[in-house]
């Protein structure tokens, strides 16, 4: 991996949702499966914010948020059972996801006043 590359890869990777850009954290080799959860939240929230009864990026994310989380309930033995998963990794996943968010709320935050 050159300078570039790596430089590039501490400022994350640049995705986009319902039109607007974030940087996401990503590790080497998994930026394919990114971009594919990318796409798929990306489709569900559009889908969301065009059946008109939900406003606002902040709600459509969440009700997104909850229909995925409940879709993978159900796959993985429904009535809530406790998927298997790998803990740490799943750990990781989401402070990197707060990471993210942290930071994009931030910006906004600035415009706000």
């Amino acid at each position: 991996m050159s300078a570039d590359d790596a430089r590039s890869r501490e400022r994350g990777l640049p995705i986009q949702i319902l039109g607007r850009e974030y940087r996401v954290a990503c590790p080497e080799g998994e930026e394919a499966q990114l971009q594919a959860s990318v796409d798929y939240l990306n489709r569900r929230m559009k889908d969301l914010r065009d059946g008109g009864r939900i406003t606002g990026n902040e709600k459509i994310a969440v009700m997104a948020a909850l229909n995925i989380a409940h879709e993978f309930l159900a796959q993985k033995g429904g009535k809530g059972g406790a998927p298997s998963v790998d803990g740490a990794d799943f750990r990781r996943r989401i402070a990197a996801m707060q990471e993210s968010l942290d930071s994009a709320l931030a910006a906004d935050q600035d415009k706000l006043f």
